[in-house]
Order: C-alpha cells, then sequence, then structure tokens
C-alpha cells in the first residue's frame, strides 16, 4: 500500500511537471543560479534553510547576473533554474526573453544594498579618486589631453599621468566580466558617472542614446584593466600578493577581506553600510533574486526558501545576513516585498 503511495504521488509529481514544459525531469533540490555578488548571501540562506528544514539544502551556481538571467530566461521546466541571482535589475530585454520562452510569471525580490568598491592591498596607500579620474583610467576611448572635443583611444598608463596628484605607478585594475551584474553596475554607475562630466559628452545622449553609451560603458582592453572573470576571491588573492593592484568588486567581499585589503574613497566617500544604504557612497547599487512562478509547487521547498530569506532573522536590521556584508533595506521596503514574495506577484515589464 506504501509502495502504490510512493507511485501515485511520483506519477502525480511527473505529471504536474510535464504540465509545466516537456521534456523535463522531476527534482527535489532547489536550482539557483546567477550574480557571485548575492552568492554569498543566497548560501548563508540556503544553507540554514537546509538544516533547519525538511527540504534539501539548494544547490548554488555563481554564473553572473547576465549568465543567470539567460539560463533563467531559457524555459519553464525542472531542467531550467528556479531562481537567480542578480547585482542589478532585471533588463527590459531579458523580461521579454523570457516571456517569449513561456517564461511569463516572474517574482522580483529586492534583498537590500550593495557599494561597488575599487580596493587594493592594506600594504599601499590607500586611493582617493574621482569618478572622472576612474573613468579616464579605465575608459576605451577618452577626451583628448589637449582639451579638444574629441575623442582619442586611452593614452594614460600611469595615474599620475591623468592628475599629479595621483601615485607615480602603472594603472593596473582588476574586474568583472561583461556577464557579471557587478560589470554592469558599475559602468553604469561609476564610468558613466565620470564620463557625463564632460557636458560635450553628455550633450551627445539626446542626440545619439547608442554612441552615448559606447562612449561612457566601453572598458579599455590595452593591458590596464584585466578581466578576472565571475570568482572575486580570486581578485581578493592577487590584490594581497601585488600592493600595486586595484580589484573592483561588492562591498560583502571587502568586509570578507577587511584585514588584506581597503577601498579606495571615490569622490572623498569611504564606502560603509552608512554611506551605501543612504547613497551618499557615489557607487551604490541595489541586489535582487528572481523567481519563476510556474516552478512553485513543482519543485518542493521554493515558497518556504522565500519565507526564510526575506524574515526578518534573515535580512532584517540585526539579521544575519547582515555579518556577512547584507545593507538592509528600510523597513518598509522590506516588508512590501515580502509581502510581494509571499503572493509571488509577478513583473509586468512596466516596472522596467
Amino acid at each position: 500500500m506504501i509502495k502504490l503511495k510512493t507511485a501515485l504521488a511520483s506519477v502525480a509529481l511527473a505529471g504536474s511537471i510535464a504540465a509545466v514544459s516537456t521534456p523535463a525531469m522531476a527534482r527535489d533540490t532547489i536550482n539557483i543560479v546567477g550574480s557571485s555578488t548575492v552568492y554569498p548571501f543566497a548560501t548563508v540562506v540556503a544553507e540554514r534553510f537546509g538544516r533547519n528544514t525538511d527540504f534539501p539544502t539548494p544547490k548554488l551556481e555563481s554564473t553572473g547576473s547576465g549568465g543567470g538571467l539567460k539560463l533563467f530566461c531559457e524555459g519553464v521546466g525542472t531542467q531550467h533554474p528556479d531562481i537567480t541571482n542578480a547585482s542589478r535589475r532585471i533588463k527590459k530585454s531579458e523580461f521579454e526573453r523570457c516571456q517569449a520562452n513561456g517564461v511569463e510569471g516572474i517574482t522580483e525580490v529586492k534583498i537590500g544594498a550593495d557599494g561597488i568598491v575599487i580596493a587594493n592591498s592594506k600594504d599601499a596607500d590607500q586611493m582617493d579618486l574621482t569618478l572622472e579620474q576612474v573613468f579616464l583610467a579605465l575608459a576605451k576611448e577618452v577626451p583628448n589631453p589637449d582639451g579638444s572635443e574629441e575623442l582619442v583611444a586611452n593614452p594614460y598608463q600611469k595615474w599620475s599621468d591623468i592628475d599629479s596628484s595621483l601615485p607615480n605607478r602603472e594603472i593596473s585594475v582588476m574586474g568583472p566580466p561583461p556577464t557579471s551584474g557587478t560589470r554592469d553596475a558599475f559602468v553604469e554607475i561609476a564610468m558613466e558617472g565620470g564620463c557625463k562630466q564632460y557636458d560635450w559628452i553628455a550633450a551627445i545622449k539626446k542626440q545619439d542614446k547608442s554612441q552615448y553609451k559606447t562612449i561612457c560603458h566601453s572598458m579599455r582592453e590595452d593591458g590596464p584593466f584585466v578581466e578576472a572573470g565571475e570568482n572575486d576571491n580570486l581578485i581578493v588573492q592577487r590584490l594581497a600578493q601585488d600592493k600595486d593592484t586595484l580589484g573592483i568588486f561588492g562591498y560583502s567581499f571587502l568586509m570578507e577581506n577587511e584585514g588584506q585589503i581597503q577601498a579606495s574613497m571615490i569622490n572623498g566617500v569611504e564606502p560603509t553600510p552608512d554611506t551605501i544604504a543612504d547613497e551618499e557612497y557615489p557607487v551604490a547599487r541595489s541586489l535582487f533574486f528572481y523567481v519563476k512562478n510556474a516552478h512553485v509547487g513543482v519543485v518542493p521547498g521554493i515558497q518556504e526558501y522565500l519565507a526564510e530569506f526575506t524574515s526578518e532573522g534573515a535580512w532584517g536590521d540585526n539579521g544575519y545576513l547582515v555579518d556577512v556584508g547584507l545593507i538592509p533595506n528600510p523597513r518598509g521596503v522590506r516588508m512590501k516585498t515580502a509581502k510581494a514574495a509571499k503572493n509571488l506577484k509577478p513583473l509586468t515589464g512596466d516596472e522596467l
């Protein structure tokens, strides 16, 4: 009789999955992909979830925000991820790709805030950079140093070439690849923030947004900037070994490694939980994850995982995620987001 019930339950589950997508294979473990920045927070939640409930510990993979959303939007069915983490908001084009592939019900969960830091070894002097200097150091093309309103291939090789007050050493910066949400946020906030200081470049935006974006968002490819992959820990290790190199990554990684590395000041502001939360620090951004609503009730434990992540004990002002570097949303935002997560409120696309 027990075997019969088990068999019937398996058939029912397989039927549910088949209704979602064919072909598909049943699984009982939540599959999460996405941002390397959100990964440490999701890992802590997943481990507690696996330890304190009857559900298996979710499987997590760090693919970068863009890579995770690409996998997430490929379709519905248990051969596809249930949740994707993102260190930036889903793009309109990504949302539309999801819809085109049948991923129609997507719930957005804004989990908190993070800052993007430019850090170096504690054995080196702390850098104090403006957004304009960051742009001039890392952009593929920059305004001609002679002051004319034209772009030239980036000629700057040393920080002191940009400004004599900066160190007389080679520009050497490691950062994330284009698939990373940290990269997306960095070019949109830091690079563009410095780029638009030039009025004649800012004016291009009104005439040709695509050209403006290419100018402001294109990172140099001639050596001073090196893509380091999705593993931020490798950047931290390099910085600890090479005091002349700087690295770009999320504030949470700075907190985890504050014994070895230090953050540069940007526009005279040091990244701290307070300066990031109130957006005084110029390179702050929100963090998210996205849920495939069609998988809720098919893959067991998704609703319960959402409840754990959005609990005050996890993401609240004194929650355990604060200990690993998450900067909490204001209480009102948390309450509204938790309710939307519980009700699986879907994005409409109009918000993007």
